[in-house]
């Protein structure tokens, strides 16, 4: 029994021994054995799937309008003299809709901020602007390379006075802004059909205007042109909205 037991612890050893040389022999490509092992756990690391493209609101051309259904731009025309230009949808309302091929309606007001006074301060005590001319241009961009681009497909040009009724405040310089009747208020104007690869269409604004330099003085009027762009999406016919 004690020659069996003998033998065995000998066998045992020599499994060991083995095991163990086999391990030192590992060990000696043991920087190879990491460098892959890290290889292949940057191949494990899970990678964020890209979010299907019918949960992503694409905006090929951008525009806040668009995102926001009314902007509002305003222009610094003197120190503390701010004209604001505000622009909404109206038919549709929603901007999604504006298709090449349907009317797209659209209202806008012109008025003025001197934040030089109080709000309520009487008008000798402001600045006066008067506007006399509102012109608008637009520019289509269009998808197919080579299409036949129409020159300014929507244009607007008119004299103030002739878009408010007759006892608003006026002068020969134009429409007064900053009087408590208001500003300029055009609630409807209509861009017709476009082209039908049409995906965005930028309006271009020139407002004529004469600025007073001094409040209540009425030889320091200075006359000046505000521009201002406005980029709409045009969506195509096939879009779904929700």
């Amino acid at each position: 029994m004690t020659s069996a037991s003998s033998a065995s612890a000998r066998v045992r050893a020599t499994a060991v021994t083995a095991s163990a040389a086999l391990l030192l022999t590992s060990l000696t490509g043991c920087a190879q054995l990491a460098s892959a092992f890290n290889g292949l756990q940057q191949d494990a690391v899970a990678t964020p799937s890209p979010v299907p493209s019918s949960t992503v609101t694409t905006m090929p051309f951008d525009s806040q309008f668009t995102y926001d259904g009314s902007v509002s731009l305003t222009t610094d025309v003197a120190d503390g003299l701010e004209v604001r230009l505000d622009v909404w949808a109206a038919d549709p309302k929603r901007t999604q809709e504006w298709r090449p091929d349907g009317d797209k309606t659209f209202g806008f007001a012109v008025n003025v901020y001197d934040h030089r006074v109080d709000e309520k301060a009487v008008l000798t005590q402001k600045r006066r602007v008067y506007l006399s001319m509102v012109n608008i241009t637009s520019q289509v961009s269009q998808s197919t390379v080579g299409s036949q681009q129409i020159t300014s497909p929507f244009q607007f040009s008119a004299d103030p006075r002739t878009l408010v009724p007759t006892d608003t405040l006026r002068s020969d310089r134009g429409l007064l802004l900053n009087s408590y009747q208001g500003g300029l208020l055009v609630p409807e104007t209509t861009i017709h059909q476009l082209p039908a690869d049409t995906y965005g269409i930028t309006l271009q604004f020139a407002l004529q205007i004469w600025v007073e330099g001094s409040a209540n003085t009425d030889t320091s009027f200075t006359q000046q042109t505000v521009y201002q762009v406005l980029p709409i999406a045009i969506f195509s016919p096939n879009t779904t909205t929700e």
